[in-house]
C-alpha cells in the first residue's frame, strides 16, 4: 500500500537576532535624530558579527503514514512539533527535504485557524469547507451535524471575533472533522475545550479513523497517544528521537 504522507529529510531553519534589522521609515524629525545617535553604538555592539544567528527548528525528519493510520507526534516544548505540522499543512516552506501528502488536508493548528474574524459562524463554516475543496451541497448536507456538534446554535449568526476561545475551537474542530478530509492534522487544540468537549472530540477522532481517514495528532497527553494512535513519532531538539508502535515510543519518552 502506498503511504498517504511521505516525509523525507525535512528540515526548517529560522533566523533569530538578525544582525541587520529591516529598513524602517522614520516619519518624524525626532525619530530620525534618535536613529542617527543610536547608529554608531549599534555598529559597535555588532562589531565582529559577520552573519545572522540561525537555528534549526527541525532537521532531517523522515517518516511515512499509511492511509487510515493515526500517527501521534510527541516531544517536549520547542522540539519542533508545530513547525513540522505547519510544513505539512503548507503554511510554511521547508528549508530542505520534501513532504508529499495525497488527499485533502484539514488542519487544526491553533484556535481559529482558517476563520475570518469578521464573518459569522455560519459564513465561516461555508468558507472553511470551500477552502478544503468541498462543494456547497456537501457542506449543506453536513451543516446541521457540524453546528450540533459545536454547540454554537445561538451564536451562529454572530461574527466569530466575538466568540470565546472555547467556542472558536469547537466550531473549527467540528468543521474539520465533519467535512471528510482524507488527512486531518490536529495540534493540541483540544486543550482549549472543557473535559466534556475533549471526550466528544476523542470519540469523533475514533469515528474518523474507523471511516478510513488518516490523522496526525500532536498532544502532551500521552494517554491520548496510547489510546488513539497505532504509531508515534518522538521529536527531540528537532530530530527524530524514536518512531514505532505508540506504546513503545511513549514508554521510551517516559524513561527519558
Amino acid at each position: 500500500m502506498k503511504p498517504i504522507i511521505k516525509v523525507e529529510g525535512l528540515s526548517k531553519q529560522f533566523r533569530i537576532n538578525p544582525s541587520e534589522a529591516p529598513s524602517v521609515r522614520y516619519d518624524t524629525l525626532r525619530e530620525s535624530l534618535v536613529q542617527a545617535v543610536r547608529s554608531p553604538f549599534k555598529r559597535f555592539r555588532q562589531n565582529g558579527r559577520t552573519r545572522d544567528d540561525m537555528i534549526w527548528a527541525i532537521r532531517d525528519v523522515s517518516f511515512e503514514v499509511m492511509p487510515g493510520e493515526v500517527m501521534g507526534i510527541i516531544g517536549p516544548n520547542g522540539a519542533g512539533k508545530s513547525t513540522l505540522l505547519k510544513i505539512l499543512s503548507r503554511i510554511i516552506e521547508p528549508t530542505n527535504g520534501r513532504a508529499e501528502l495525497y488527499g485533502r488536508v484539514a488542519s487544526l493548528l491553533e484556535v481559529g485557524t482558517g476563520f475570518h474574524p469578521d464573518l459569522t459562524g455560519r459564513e465561516n463554516v461555508f468558507l472553511n469547507g470551500a477552502v478544503l475543496g468541498m462543494k456547497r451541497r456537501e457542506i449543506e448536507d453536513k451543516f446541521d451535524e457540524i453546528v450540533a456538534f459545536a454547540g454554537v446554535e445561538k451564536f451562529l449568526d454572530t461574527p466569530v471575533k466575538h466568540y470565546s476561545s472555547g467556542m472558536y475551537v469547537r466550531l473549527a474542530f467540528a468543521v474539520g472533522a465533519h467535512l471528510n478530509p482524507e488527512i486531518l492534522i490536529v495540534d493540541e487544540v483540544l486543550a482549549v475545550g472543557d473535559a466534556a468537549f475533549q471526550k466528544k472530540c476523542l470519540g469523533k477522532i475514533d469515528d474518523v479513523t474507523r471511516s478510513g481517514r488518516t490523522v496526525l495528532f500532536v498532544t502532551h497527553g500521552l494517554a491520548m497517544i496510547t489510546h488513539l494512535c497505532e504509531h508515534a513519532l518522538l521529536l527531540i531538539d528537532g530530530q527524530v528521537g524514536k518512531i514505532g508502535p505508540a506504546a513503545e515510543v511513549v514508554a521510551y519518552y517516559n524513561e527519558m
